[in-house]
């Protein structure tokens, strides 16, 4: 069930960050580029998770777990839709 919610936190904040950075815009943005932000956020996710788990910051399933999914896939988004663009 990890794995799940981890793509779905990452894919939206990665396709959010895409969409709503400021900048240039596109109606529609390529398919390429959405797949990749997905894929992007949901990397960004597990591995705040597993670095976390691994330093004993937190434990599975804890709010700092979400957090720091959400907060890392956000700032990768991000970084990709600046490079991106």
């Amino acid at each position: 069930m990890g794995f799940l919610a981890f793509l779905v936190i990452g894919g939206l904040t990665g396709v959010f960050a895409l969409v709503f950075y400021p900048g240039k815009r596109q109606s529609r943005p390529r398919p390429r580029k959405f797949l990749m932000a997905v894929l992007l956020g949901t990397i960004a996710a597990l591995a705040s998770s597993y670095i976390g788990q691994f330093a004993g910051l937190f434990q599975a399933g804890q709010m700092l777990e979400w957090l720091s999914a959400i907060a890392s896939s956000c700032l990768a988004g991000a970084l990709y839709a600046g490079l991106a663009k």
